[in-house]
This record gives structure tokens, C-alpha cells and sequence, in this order.
């Protein structure tokens, strides 16, 4: 048997940073998804003069979750660091999943879509606090 050596064994850094873009990449594309979602729903209506699919409801929650997955793999100071820089389109779609969840489920009843309130806004208290904890190990 062979043992492998140190120059054999991959960096445990660079994998958890290509990890960590891999993640974001993920939350930007989910994001993007969503996005293309909610509006096919009217852009067929208006093509097509039919609504070939409901507006979001289920998936909508399930999208919404992604970031605040995201935002607890990745509290360690090192990691919350790397994030910083994607951290206004993380923040953005929260805002945006939060505020569609919310509008939805007060103005037409869906009460799935509390869940996607429930994580926007978990997912922007975790950000809150870790951006403060961040500035409490700064000083």
C-alpha cells in the first residue's frame, strides 16, 4: 500500500474556496430562476392569451430557502469573508423573496408562500448578525 504525501494531498483551503463559489454561483442561478419563473407566468398570458403556468407557489418557498442554506454553511469568519463580496445580490433576493411571499400570501391567500417569508427574513437577521459579529472581531 501507498500512503500519499503531503504534495499529493489536494489544499483543503482551495477546495473549500471553489466550494464556496460553487455555492454562490448556485444562489445567483436559483435567483436568476426564480426571477424567469415569476414572470412567465403574465409574459405567456399576454403572448399567448393563456397562462400556461400559475403563479409561483411551492417553488417559490423552496427558492427562498437557498440563500439562508448558504448564509449558515458559511458563518466562520474566513468564509463569511469570502461571501462579502456577493453579499448584495444574496441580500437583494432575500428582500425579493421576503417581499413576493409576503405580498402573495396577504393579498391572495397562498399561505405556502410563508414560508418564503419566513426564510427572506431569517435569511437577512443572518446577515445582519454575522455582518455585525464581523465588526465586533475588527475591532
Amino acid at each position: 500500500m501507498t500512503e500519499q504525501t503531503p504534495a499529493m494531498q489536494p489544499d483543503s483551503r482551495h477546495e473549500r474556496e471553489r466550494r464556496i463559489a460553487y455555492g454562490i454561483g448556485a444562489v445567483k442561478y436559483i435567483f436568476l430562476l426564480a426571477l424567469l419563473r415569476l414572470f412567465i407566468t403574465p409574459m405567456s398570458e399576454e403572448l399567448m392569451g393563456e397562462e400556461l403556468l400559475p403563479m409561483p407557489t411551492w417553488e417559490w418557498s423552496l427558492f427562498s430557502i437557498t440563500p439562508g442554506i448558504l448564509i449558515y454553511l458559511l458563518r466562520r469568519p474566513r468564509d463569511w469573508r469570502q461571501l462579502s463580496d456577493d453579499l448584495t445580490i444574496i441580500t437583494w433576493s432575500l428582500r425579493f423573496y421576503l417581499l413576493y411571499g409576503l405580498a402573495f400570501t396577504i393579498l391572495q391567500g397562498v399561505w405556502v408562500l410563508w414560508i418564503a417569508v419566513l426564510a427572506g427574513a431569517a435569511g437577512l437577521v443572518g446577515i445582519w448578525r454575522l455582518n455585525r459579529k464581523e465588526l465586533m472581531n475588527a475591532a
